[in-house]
């Protein structure tokens, strides 16, 4: 089976290309720089040239393609691009699926997002999916929330470094999944028709707020963090008066983001049926535990070994005769 994969240099998206390749797929990643991509053609993918604000490079990048998996976005902070990748270039990469006679088209949008169609980018994705829902290709919509990898910039790193970290203080509670269980799913999918034309959650059964999470960091790190609060009024109204001026969408669009996440809802037992259907057991997919455990059992040993060489090289200087 040949796959296309558009965004394959994102987190989510060298994932996916990294686990198709690993199944034995011939994987394509659209790309616009070659020099950047590199990794991606290393890895054995075969990269082609495309760039969804340029719209007649996209058909050509199908040729023998059967499926296609869709992860790019766009940042929120960059509105002509919203309107220019994630609407129009993605019409036409939907029209070019279709004449191409693409058999599966997976889409990754945004979790809860039609609680908050007032989000640009989220109302785009929506479009897109009602686009596809017409379209007679078949189709797969996984929606997603946090993903472990943004957590480590977010929460580990400061930490490490001593540096501030700036949270409400209101509990909202968001569920997290590691980018490498979302594409191990992504990749199974393709061959089960259960999944065809389907909108589906990919959520944990477990959620956290930002002081759960600190304190996790905390005693697998044994270092403090630095907490700085921000009250939630003043997020509240910071919204209300960004969201008059066009220069300051993107503060309302980010915090708007926080509430959309820190929505509470069942999507946990789509993702048992998920996992049942695939065949896959549900201590297949990583905990945040056993991620902070990981990373921070891989830096901690890092760590100690540069200490051990800087330590070495101290004593050797020391022992030099001038």
């Amino acid at each position: 089976m040949s796959l296309l994969v558009i965004g394959g240099t994102g987190t989510l998206g060298r994932q996916i290309v990294r686990k198709a390749l690993n199944d034995g797929f011939q994987v394509k990643c659209l790309v616009r720089n070659f020099r950047k991509s590199a990794f991606l053609k290393e890895w054995g993918a075969e990269l082609v040239y495309g760039d969804l604000t340029i719209p007649e490079t996209i058909p050509k990048a199908l040729n023998g393609v059967t499926s296609v998996i869709d992860s790019s976005t766009t940042r929120i902070n960059n509105y002509y691009e919203i309107n220019q990748v994630d609407l129009k270039a993605k019409y036409i990469l939907i029209e070019s699926a279709i004449k191409a006679r693409v058999k599966r088209y997976i889409f990754f949008s945004i979790f809860n997002s039609y609680n908050y169609t007032n989000v640009p980018l989220i109302k785009l994705k929506l479009l897109i999916e009602k686009r596809l829902k017409k379209s007679p290709i078949n189709y797969t919509v996984f929606s997603l929330s946090g993903f472990f990898q943004g957590l480590i910039s977010q929460y580990a790193v400061p930490i490490l470094d001593e540096y501030s970290i700036w949270i409400t203080n209101e509990v909202l509670s968001i569920s997290y999944m590691n980018t490498q269980d979302i594409a191990k799913i992504a990749i199974k999918s393709l061959s089960v028709n259960q999944f065809n034309n389907k909108i589906l959650s990919l959520s944990d059964n477990k959620s956290w707020t930002s002081l759960q999470i600190i304190t996790l960091c905390e005693k697998i790190s044994g270092r403090r963090a630095k907490i700085n609060i921000v009250p939630i009024i003043f997020l509240n109204f910071l919204m209300f008066i960004t969201k008059f001026f066009q220069w300051t969408w993107t503060i309302s669009s980010r915090l708007a983001f926080i509430k959309l996440l820190s929505y509470q809802s069942n999507s946990y037992s789509s993702l048992k049926e998920i996992l049942y259907i695939l065949k896959m057991e549900p201590n297949e997919i990583e905990s945040l535990e056993l991620y902070f455990q990981e990373y921070f059992h891989k830096i901690m040993k890092k760590l100690k070994e540069l200490n051990y060489d800087s330590l070495n090289m101290n004593n050797d200087i020391n022992k030099l005769d001038f």
